[in-house]
């Protein structure tokens, strides 16, 4: 995983000069989970925070713990809801993987993590019969510090987020061992900003792709750009699933607390049944 160190700020400017965006190519957006090194403290020095950023983006399963957590890898997530929610120490410089029906969010509480921000969550939805992957990312917009190194994160987010795609297939390995078609579903990735120019939402090709090791510069795919983000159906039907999103709206400190699967359905029987008197 790429780390990030105190630089002078001079030097923040000598790699990010004014003509510095990340390629708009689905098969360049490579992130990563930030986190940050201890360096000595010198004074009269302006100091922020830098990644390392051409440092390779290598996934290593000794340093993954996963936590399945009610769910069976042989239920498909077109029918059962699967999320994942992916955290980092740096402690221990491990990843969390939790493996469940709704966001994990005891995996998100404490300062630190409200002040890292640097969560990957993600669900499986069955869209007119297509299954597809979505994820989150958080840039900016919890707090003044990451609003001013916005543009770093996404570059970093971008960077490292095929060690986090492949997290998600070698921690759900029995799930993909029992649906490889798995593999081939549309990665959705969700950049949540209070930056317009870096809240959107990009595609990045079938999972098998999207979870591969960076390519150099001049090997990179060009993905199809008429591929769009998939709607559900308005009415009630069997070709999407779930009926909601798993992953609860993003305020500016942390995710909203959600609706377990089960009551998402009670309530919406109960809708139904209040909606049958609208016609008496």
């Amino acid at each position: 995983m790429g780390t990030l160190s105190a630089v002078p700020l001079s030097a923040v400017s000598s790699v990010f000069t004014s003509d510095f965006k990340p390629s708009l190519s689905p098969s360049d957006y490579r992130g990563s989970l930030l986190h940050r090194t201890k360096t000595p403290k010198k004074r009269n020095r302006a100091m922020v925070p830098v990644a390392r950023l051409f440092a390779p983006a290598i996934f290593e399963a000794s340093k993954l713990k996963v936590l399945v957590l009610g769910v069976d890898e042989k239920k498909h997530p077109g029918k059962y809801p699967r999320t994942y929610t992916l955290t980092h120490s740096d402690i221990t410089s491990k990843l969390t993987l939790a493996i469940s029906q709704t966001i994990n969010n005891s995996q998100l509480q404490g300062w630190y993590n409200k002040l890292q921000r640097d969560e990957v969550v993600a669900e499986w939805k069955k869209v007119k019969d297509k299954m597809s992957l979505h994820v989150h990312c958080h840039i900016s917009g919890s707090h003044f510090l990451l609003d001013l190194i916005a543009r770093l994160r996404y570059f970093i987010f971008c960077k490292e987020l095929p060690v986090v795609l492949k997290a998600f297939v070698h921690g759900d390995g029995n799930l993909f061992s029992n649906y490889p078609e798995l593999q081939e579903a549309l990665v959705w990735v969700y950049f949540h900003s209070n930056n317009p120019e870096f809240n959107k939402v990009e595609c990045w090709g079938p999972l098998s792709d999207a979870a591969a090791p960076s390519l150099q510069a001049n090997e990179k795919e060009t993905y199809p750009s008429n591929w769009d983000l998939p709607e559900p159906c308005q009415e009630e039907c069997n070709c999407c699933f779930p009926p909601s999103s798993l992953v609860p709206p993003v305020n500016e400190t942390r995710y909203e607390p959600q609706q377990s699967f089960e009551d998402q359905k009670q309530e919406t029987k109960k809708k139904k049944f209040l909606g049958l008197f609208d016609f008496m």
